[in-house]
Parts: C-alpha cells; sequence; structure tokens
C-alpha cells in the first residue's frame, strides 16, 4: 500500500509540472494580445464571424462589379441608339428598309424638350411601351436638362436639332456652332454621343448638312408629316400619318414648342 501511495504522488505532480511548464512556454511564443480563453477556443466563434464578415464584403464587391458592367453595357446599348449604322454617316435618310420587311416605322419627336409636353409624350410612350427618337433644340435642353436625362434612361434616342433652330443661311462657322454645341451639350448632360442629326424645317441647303455631311452626322429626315405644327384635329392629325405610313417609313412629330419657335406661315414642311 504505502508503495502504491509513493506511485501515485508524484505521477500528480509529473502532470501538475508539465502543465505548467507548457503554459510558461506559451506565453513566450504566444503574442501578448491573446489571451487564455483565446488560446483554448472559446472565442472560435468571434472569428467565424469575422471571416463571415469578410466573405460578405467580397460579395458586396462582386455585386458592386458586376452591377457596374450592367450599367456600362446599359449605357452602351443607349448610345449604340442614338448612334447610325457606319454605312449611313454622312447620307441624308428619308427612310429605312427593314431587316427581313418587318412592319415596323420609326417615331420621332422635334424641337423639345419642353417641360411640360414633353414630359406628357414621354408619360404616353412609357405607358404604351414605345420608343421614339427625340431630336433636341440645344437652347431648350440647356433649360430642361432633367428631361434629356428622362429621355435616354426610359430608353429612347437623343439627336441633334441645332442650338437655335434657324433656318436662314449660315456660314461654315455659325453652322458648326449651331450642331457641335449642340451635340457637346447632349453628352454633357446625357452621356450620350450621338451622330444623328435633323436639320429644322428640313432646311437642306443653308449650310447645316453641308456641316453634317463632313462631321459623318447621319442627316435623317422623314416619309411622313404629321403637320402637326398646324394645330389639326386629332382624326385628321392621325390621318396625315396614317395615309403614308409603310414599314421602315419616318414619322414626324412635334413634342411642343414648334409654334413658339416659329410663326406658323414661316413654318414649312
Amino acid at each position: 500500500m504505502e508503495n502504491r501511495k509513493i506511485f501515485v504522488l508524484p505521477h500528480k505532480l509529473l502532470i501538475a509540472l508539465l502543465l505548467f511548464t507548457s503554459t510558461l512556454c506559451l506565453s513566450f511564443v504566444i503574442p501578448k494580445s491573446w489571451n487564455l480563453s483565446q488560446i483554448i477556443g472559446i472565442n472560435k466563434p468571434k472569428i467565424e464571424i469575422i471571416n463571415s464578415n469578410a466573405d460578405n464584403q467580397q460579395r458586396v464587391a462582386e455585386f458592386q462589379t458586376a452591377m457596374e458592367a450592367s450599367l456600362n453595357e446599359q449605357l452602351k446599348q443607349k448610345n449604340l441608339l442614338s448612334v447610325s449604322p457606319t454605312s449611313f454617316n454622312g447620307k441624308i435618310i428619308y427612310e429605312i428598309k427593314p431587316i427581313g420587311n418587318k412592319k415596323v416605322i420609326a417615331l420621332t419627336f422635334d424641337d423639345g424638350p419642353w417641360k411640360n409636353s414633353t414630359r406628357q409624350t414621354l408619360d404616353i410612350l412609357k405607358k404604351n411601351n414605345i420608343k421614339a427618337t427625340f431630336f433636341v433644340v440645344g437652347q431648350a435642353l440647356k433649360n430642361n436638362p432633367e428631361l434629356g436625362k428622362q429621355v435616354i434612361t426610359e430608353g429612347h434616342a437623343i439627336a441633334n436639332h441645332t442650338w437655335h433652330h434657324w433656318y436662314h443661311f449660315m456660314n461654315p462657322q455659325v453652322a458648326a456652332f449651331e450642331i457641335d454645341k449642340t451635340t457637346d451639350l447632349i453628352y454633357q448632360v446625357t452621356g450620350v454621343k450621338t451622330n444623328l442629326f435633323r436639320p429644322p424645317g428640313g432646311h437642306l441647303s443653308n449650310g447645316l448638312v453641308a456641316h453634317a455631311r463632313n462631321k459623318k452626322y447621319a442627316t435623317l429626315m422623314w416619309s411622313a408629316d404629321s403637320r402637326d405644327f398646324q394645330q389639326p384635329a386629332p382624326e385628321t392629325l392621325v390621318n396625315n400619318v396614317i395615309k403614308n405610313a409603310r414599314p421602315g417609313g419616318i414619322i414626324l412629330l412635334h413634342d411642343g414648342g414648334a409654334i413658339a419657335l416659329v410663326p406658323s406661315k414661316l413654318y414649312l414642311r
């Protein structure tokens, strides 16, 4: 019995000594900022939370990257809407032959944007899921930039209709100002670079189209005139369009302001 007790006592002391020695060694190896609970794993859930937060941050970063790529692609598509195919550059176009003889027609609106009528036009187009091209006047866009942005965000094309909407003959410097300044403003407001142009009143020989052709703009005219500037009855306006409508045609409309810009007797089409 005595021998057995002598054996047990040193064994317990040995275990205690080993524990003490191990703890002492760890104190030299483990950073001072750690505590015993961290060593034995009590704070393990906290480490998992930290790792989880890191994963979340990575996912957020990936989501932001994907969103930026999506927005860039959308902007690219919107830019394409306002840029003609290279085969149209420098040409005057009255209508376009649709691919596969599809029964499609282009709606175009001149002279805006105007605070009330352009917004109403956009609302009607949105309600009916219809896209159009807006030929904006530089001065009007400067006064209503938010509507220029809305044109793009709602999936429409935006195009150049000069700065002042003048009809008279212009020398090369004035013609360049009228077109280039408007294009620059369209880009500043919407981020879209357009090369679509329409001369006010459809005038082809007052200097504007010459500059547009030199700068490789596509000059878009029309094949059907609503003559809405004459403020006809709705039935007459519709008939003006329908009687000349055909696949690939371009319809001339206004989103307001035509009469204010030019007296009716001078507003020739």
